[in-house]
């Protein structure tokens, strides 16, 4: 059964890709003033992605950004001013064992390590959408080697067959367990990372460092890897172009992310 808001909110956690962010990746001004308006009101807000943290520098500003910056799903969390609080990098054998499974169902992989995104084919599927995303260019190396994967942060499965993304999802949740976290991100990415890089542990992050009540806590998303915060959170909002399995782990469900459904959202239901 749905919850209803509680009295009181004291942070906003919100996806970037999806939600936060139009289809071409505009913050819109309708978007940066609802965000004023719930500091203004004393509700802090918060962003979340499978994104590395510079891929969202460009928010920091527009949103005059204070909170921690919870990248790669919480693989690492940074200041706005781009410095490291705290990193969690995939252990070595599950990273490599992630990257063979994922190639062996026929997807391509790319290996976040350090400050470095690496593949193996510029002509992967959506690398022109992620360099416009992330706002760096990747390096194209022979095969990814043990080096890369002592520092991996994030692996992903990149994929135009949905299908087949999801299939692997949860093939790569069974052979790998508890030893990392692996959802889908985009309908054609699934990203795998440390198992305490995930979106429910960014809301239990925010929780305790920023002395606030997880009940008091908001969160807005649009994908699988949301419902993981969705779930510890006070209230929890769908965004109208998600899956109606994600919508069904909702409370709320507003209007789709070309529809100023995030801006819709915070009207309706965090500053109501």
């Amino acid at each position: 059964m749905a919850r209803s808001r509680p009295k009181k909110l004291t942070l906003l956690l919100a996806d970037v890709d999806g939600t936060l962010v139009t289809k071409d990746k505009v913050l819109t001004e309708r978007a940066q003033k609802v965000v004023r308006a719930m500091e203004d009101a004393g509700i802090k807000f918060a962003v979340t992605s499978g994104r590395p943290p510079k891929g969202m520098s460009m928010l920091i500003d527009p949103l005059k950004l204070a909170t921690p910056i919870a990248g790669f799903n919480g693989g690492l969390f940074v200041k706005p001013d781009m410095s490291i609080i705290e990193s969690h990098t995939l252990d070595p054998d599950v990273a490599r064992k992630a990257a063979e499974l994922i190639e062996k169902r026929g997807l391509d992989v790319w290996v976040y390590a350090g400050d470095d995104w690496l593949l193996r084919d510029l002509n992967a599927p959506h690398r022109e959408r992620e360099e416009h995303t992330v706002k760096f260019l990747p390096k194209v190396v022979k095969e990814f080697t043990d080096e890369h994967f002592n520092f991996a942060v994030k692996i992903v499965g990149v994929s135009d067959n949905l299908d087949k993304v999801a299939e692997t999802e949860n093939a790569v949740q069974q052979a790998l367990g508890k030893t990392a976290s692996a959802a889908r991100s985009q309908p054609y990415y699934l990203d795998v990372t440390n198992p305490n890089a995930n979106k429910g542990a960014v809301l239990h992050y925010l929780s305790r460092t920023l002395g606030i009540d997880a009940g008091e806590i908001a969160t807005i998303g649009d994908m699988p890897n949301d419902v993981l915060m969705f779930k510890p959170s006070g209230f929890s909002i769908a965004m109208g172009n998600s899956s109606n399995d994600v919508k069904a782990e909702a409370d709320a469900v507003t209007d789709s992310y070309d529809d100023e459904g995030f801006a819709k959202a915070v009207e309706r239901f965090i500053l109501a």
